[in-house]
């Protein structure tokens, strides 16, 4: 199946009817967006936040909306009488009381594709959509074709349909949008992995697949999905009769690695050595960006001056320094096993700091890397979860901060190894976000540079 390489507007797909009243569950920037784009095409709108923020507030009063705070069922059950949908802020759990009462839900992009019919690329994984998606934008620039990146980012895609000079969109479409989604029909759809996350907010695993395969389920006939062909849940979702491409780091595939060149249909690509960084996901990842750029109308040109152009992102096993022979990285990004696992699989040795606030996650799955690590350091409200993991085969220390925590992996490490804060879990037990964590660390391992310094 050869996917043609221009996108075609979604012209079989039915358009979401926009109804004139909608109840935005939750008041966070996503629906804030939502509430502007909604009012300025004259529909009625009604909010609540369970727990809002000042922004929230301010926001509504600019808006001149009401914003309620933590209704109960009662007004619950009237308010979703009264509107025509909700649209859920991205993250709001599947077992929220406004979910039960019957009302349709959509989504952002739903919205985005009743107002606008320019193509759209999307990229949705357990990890790596960031680094594709902002790829695939910069493969489409370098072709001369006009694009943004919006949705899972600061940019949502209601905003980002106000760009008149965009051609194509490349949308991170998360599994908080999908799984509301009603009529997202992109006209290319990468789906990158899949792996347990998010059972903070998905009722269990089933569901959180069911959120993702809601990418391919309304694909136009002139659309192309892009699929992993080494990811056995993704391949499952995979329908034989789909215009698709495939994309493999190792092994057969449309687009694939060839000994010391990246290559696909359209021929080769780029070197290994010409990308930023080469780890077994930068491979994946590349390749999926470069099936999904040529989908979306990029040409082989432009998509070997993006590959070459591309470096890894802040908090993706970013090297912080060396100090005594030991390296250290940030990837304070990786909030799952899945993620931490994809890390470790570059090193042959490392300490690992992994811990935090666990998102209904197993972590068991942390010991796929079981051959890489030499030694856990675990903190943060997981660190007995993390040390269970662990403790009956590789030392484990238990660290009351990321301080402590530096200073134990530096004294664990031997020379040649790598420390990598690789967490599997989120950062909420005691920072801001997965950045503030990794800023923290970054801050601690120069501290000790300095130390060590300062000491000979």
């Amino acid at each position: 199946m050869t996917p043609e390489t221009a996108p075609a507007a979604p012209e079989a797909a039915a358009r979401f009817d926009v109804p004139p009243r909608l109840l935005l569950a939750g008041f966070g920037a996503a629906n804030q967006a939502v509430a502007r784009a909604l009012l300025s095409r004259g529909h009625e709108v009604v909010v609540f936040d369970d727990r809002p923020g000042p922004d929230a507030a301010t926001a509504a009063a600019t808006l001149g909306l009401e914003l309620e705070t933590a209704p109960g069922p009662d007004r619950l059950d009237e308010l979703v009488r009264s509107i025509g949908a909700v649209i859920p802020t991205p993250g709001l759990p599947e077992r929220h009381p406004v979910l039960a009462l019957g009302a349709p839900t959509a989504s952002e992009l739903d919205l985005a594709g009743a107002w606008d019919s320019r193509p759209i690329a999307a990229v949705t994984g357990t990890s790596g959509k960031t680094t594709v998606t902002e790829t695939v934008v910069a493969a489409l620039e370098s072709s001369g074709v006009a694009a943004a990146a919006a949705g899972n980012n600061d940019l949502p895609l209601v905003s980002a349909i106000e760009l008149s000079e965009v051609e194509v969109f490349v949308v991170e479409a998360s599994s908080f949008r999908l799984g509301h989604s009603r009529s997202f029909a992109p006209a290319v759809a990468c789906w990158l992995n899949f792996a347990p996350d998010h059972l903070d907010v998905h009722r269990d695993l089933a569901s959180y697949e069911a959120a993702k395969a809601r990418l391919w389920q309304r694909l136009p006939p002139s659309a192309t999905a892009v699929a992993n062909r080494c990811d056995a849940t993704v391949m499952v979702h995979l329908r034989d009769d789909r215009a698709a491409w495939t994309f493999a780091a190792d092994g057969p595939a449309d687009w694939r690695r060839e000994g010391h060149l990246l290559t696909g249909p359209l021929g080769p690509l780029a070197e290994v050595g010409e990308l930023g960084r080469a780890m077994p996901h930068d491979i994946a990842n590349a390749l999926a960006a470069a099936a999904t750029a040529a989908a979306a109308g990029a040409t082989v040109e432009g998509i070997g001056e993006a590959l070459r152009g591309w470096r890894p992102g802040a908090h993706r096993v970013e090297r912080v320094a060396t100090i005594d022979a030991v390296t250290y990285f940030d990837d304070s990004k990786a909030t799952t096993p899945h993620a931490t696992v994809a890390a470790l699989r570059s090193f042959d040795r490392a300490v690992l700091i992994a811990g935090g606030r666990n998102k209904g996650l197993d972590l068991h799955r942390l010991r796929d890397a079981l051959d890489r690590v030499s030694c856990v350091v675990a903190f943060g409200e997981a660190a007995g979860e993390v040390a269970e993991v662990f403790a009956a085969d590789r030392p484990v220390l238990i660290a009351g901060d990321m301080a402590e925590a530096v200073d134990l992996a530096a004294a664990a490490a031997e020379p040649g190894a790598a420390v990598v804060l690789s967490p599997a879990c989120a950062s909420f037990d005691g920072y801001s976000g997965y950045a503030a964590r990794g800023d923290d660390f970054a801050r601690l391992v120069k501290d000790l540079a300095q130390r060590k310094s300062t000491a000979q």
